[in-house]
């Protein structure tokens, strides 16, 4: 066994490479082959796979290397191939492999041929397979991706807790326990689930200074905007996580439309396609791979520029590994996420089929998400807290809250009401419920407990709730509060907050980011405003005004002002460009496109704009197998009533999908079932009424014909007024 560090740094040198060990590498590996229990924390891109490799070469025996992910066994069995003459050094044993596969392992292993030997936590269980690891001498067990032992993991998987009743039952060798996100509570729980208490801890710093944070707010703008940023980086490596299967198909496609090379990659694809897509990847044939989140990729890229969470992760642990993805070779990694308060509102009601402790575990985990997403402090500091360490700067200078710093404000009394609050309330409760004590809020829970009757009720009711959950989350921070992570994240007053409460100091804070405000500016704002190019929509109108006063028909059949704001936004200046503009369609490019473009290329050219490529966003077309269905019903003239029947739809919600197909640029001929329904009388007075309008406004039209015709008659005429002028 060669423990002598001269011998070992030969041996780097002759199996890797390398002529150094980075970080800790040599101390845990000296520790791993001097027979000690060992404990790796250590962030992604810090060389983890090391520490159990290069042991594995120079113990006797075989190292069983335990991993959770399929698609992470392939990755390194590869890459152990590539530093050796032999393909059989490595092997991976699991699901994917059939009976021939299985067999030439096993032999390779007895033969002492194999040193790595990847498995599965479910592999490890198999009875058979038992049998199997009795039967050769093992070196030691390596458990990658340890969190997974965790119920305050990001990823736990039960089968996780088996490990060590079968390491005792097969043969009791050294265990290193590998992850780059733990913390003090999730290490805890790995130490004594895999009986290593008394274990080498060896805990690497959890900063990336070259990694970039930013956090923007989800707007229906965003599949704009990550084309554009992907653009603006072209020819760079970088994953885009999702939350649903469906989100990532949807999201590569549009990503191929646009002319980025783009793969997708979730558990639902078959073996091959994902393996041939992570391929693609790592080859470099594809740029950009989208993937969910809750499967992971495992893929060891050493040059990921970008990371882009469309949805935020349901964890820290979760997110820090994910953006731990990028820049793993110390160049640039920006991190970029989409945050909206709904999207964890959602996965918190997913929660509520789960059993309570579970419940438990996974509200306190979102909120620690939500605390990091709407925080204005620096994001490093911030996020190495969670993980219990300190970041002593205040501003990192790479990150969104650095670099665009907030204003910050005196909270002394604040503190000083929070700190008495929690001391009154015995030190038993979570920030949610001190809140609502502070704001007078008399909650079921503030009520059962007699909270609304003590002398801090009501205490900050001047102060809304978003300012008060910073004042707690920058307190904790600040080490004047803790919280109870055992306890689901009760707080308690530290001794520096005693300190405080007796002789109180300037505490300043930074208000809280509000990402739902931004949203909603984005969903309500219309007309030129809303365009990048106000003059150009202002021209665009008086276009259309003049194109409507010659065919005699109101200005919105001609295009939708919606569809002006996009024209002078992103200056299309061909029909093909034109085309993929929403609401407009190829019926309506070839009808009335001409002069458009016509006047946008003048006013492009006239003002010297330079249109920026990445804005034009293709649309794809809507493959939704219902809309697809709904069309093919209406093309057989199918009654709408039973079309909506059929598909489980309300009359009204059959409506608004046709509607919806009609302003992507379909034309849709529903004149047949409205001949059988409504009056021809009723059709006429319906249909002049929108002749003449300025505008298509629903609400106003019921309004308005209320005495003469229903609801349905003047959505039902609408969308046939609108087919038969607009298109």
């Amino acid at each position: 066994m060669a423990t002598d560090p001269k011998l070992l740094a030969a041996a780097l040198k002759k199996h890797f490479g390398f002529d150094s060990f980075k970080g800790n590498q040599e101390e845990i590996i000296l520790n791993l082959m001097d027979g000690h229990d060992t404990f790796v924390l250590m962030p992604t891109g810090g060389g983890k796979s090391l520490c159990y490799q290069l042991p594995a070469l120079l113990m006797p025996g075989t190292a069983i290397v335990i991993s959770p992910l399929i698609a992470l066994m392939k990755n390194q069995v590869d890459a152990m191939r590539n530093f050796s003459d032999e393909d059989n050094i490595a092997h991976f044993l699991n699901s994917s492999l059939n009976k021939a596969a299985i067999d030439q392992v096993k032999t390779d292993v007895l033969a002492e041929r194999t040193k790595l030997l990847y498995v599965a936590p479910e592999s490890l269980t198999k009875a058979e397979n038992v049998e199997f690891f009795k039967s050769f001498p093992i070196s030691f067990y390596a458990v990658d991706e340890a969190h997974c032992i965790s119920e305050w993991g990001h990823d736990f998987r039960p089968e996780y807790r088996r490990i060590r009743p079968i390491i005792n039952e097969i043969q009791e060798r050294p265990i290193i326990a590998l992850t780059a996100t733990a913390t003090p509570k999730v290490q805890h729980d790995i130490e004594k689930s895999l009986g290593i208490s008394g274990c080498t801890v060896f805990k690497s710093s959890f900063n990336r200074p070259n990694l970039y944070y930013e956090i923007k707010g989800k707007t229906p703008n965003i599949d704009r905007d990550i084309i554009r940023f992907i653009k603006n980086n072209e020819g760079k490596s970088g994953i885009i996580y999702c939350l649903s299967r469906k989100k990532v198909e949807e999201l590569a496609e549009l990503l191929k439309l646009n002319d980025i090379k783009a793969l997708p990659y979730h558990a639902g694809m078959d073996a091959a396609t994902r393996s041939a897509n992570q391929d693609a990847f790592l080859l470099e044939t594809v740029d950009v791979i989208v993937a969910t989140i809750a499967f992971g990729m495992g893929i060891d890229k050493p040059d990921v520029r970008f990371v882009i969470h469309y949805d935020m992760p349901k964890s820290l642990e979760g997110y820090y590994q994910e953006t731990g993805r990028a820049g793993r070779d110390g160049g640039e990694g920006q991190c970029i996420t989409y945050y909206s308060a709904k999207d964890l509102q959602k996965m918190e009601k997913f929660m509520q089929c789960k059993p309570i402790t579970e419940q438990e575990i996974g509200k306190q985990l979102l909120a620690e998400t939500v605390s990091y997403a709407e925080t204005s402090i620096c994001r490093r500091k911030a996020l190495m807290h969670y993980f219990g360490e300190e970041y002593l700067p205040e501003s990192c200078g790479n990150c969104d809250n650095c670099t665009n710093p907030k204003k910050r404000v005196e909270a002394k009394e604040d503190l000083l009401a929070a700190i008495e609050t929690v001391i009154a309330l015995k030190e038993k409760f979570k920030a949610e419920h001190i809140i609502n004590v502070m704001r007078g809020r008399v909650t079921a829970d503030v009520k059962s407990f007699g909270h609304d009757e003590t002398e801090v009720f009501g205490c900050a009711n001047n102060a809304d709730e978003r300012y008060l959950s910073a004042v707690l989350h920058q307190a904790v921070i600040a080490g004047y509060f803790a919280r109870d992570i055992e306890n689901y994240g009760i707080l308690h007053v530290t001794k520096a907050g005693k300190a405080f409460y007796k002789k109180p100091v300037s505490f300043k804070i930074v208000e809280d980011n509000d990402f739902e405000d931004s949203e909603e500016e984005v969903v309500v704002k219309s007309g030129a405003g809303c365009a990048v190019d106000p003059e150009l929509y202002n021209i665009l109108k008086d276009l259309r005004k003049k194109i409507a006063k010659k065919l005699e028909v109101p200005p919105y059949v001609i295009f939708q002002d919606f569809s002006l704001e996009a024209m002078a936004t992103t200056y299309p200046v061909t029909i093909d460009e034109l085309q993929n503009i929403s609401g407009v369609g190829a019926g309506k490019a070839k009808r009335y496109g001409e002069e458009f473009v016509k006047v946008i290329k003048k006013h492009v050219e006239d003002n010297e704009i330079e249109r920026p490529e990445d804005l034009r966003v293709r649309s794809m077309p809507n493959k939704s197998k219902q809309k697809r269905s709904i069309i093919q019903a209406i093309d057989r003239r199918v009654p709408l009533d039973e079309l909506a029947e059929a598909h489980g739809l309300e009359f009204s919600e059959l409506l608004d999908e046709i509607e919806a197909i009609m302003y992507s640029g379909s034309k849709i001929n529903i004149s047949y079932y409205i001949n059988e329904v409504v009056d021809p009388d009723v059709q006429d007075i319906i249909y002049d009424y929108f002749k003449k309008s300025e505008n298509d406004d629903l609400q106003k039209a019921i309004e308005d014909l209320e005495e003469d015709c229903t609801e349905y008659e003047v959505r039902l005429v609408r969308i046939k007024f609108q087919s038969d002028l607009g298109y």
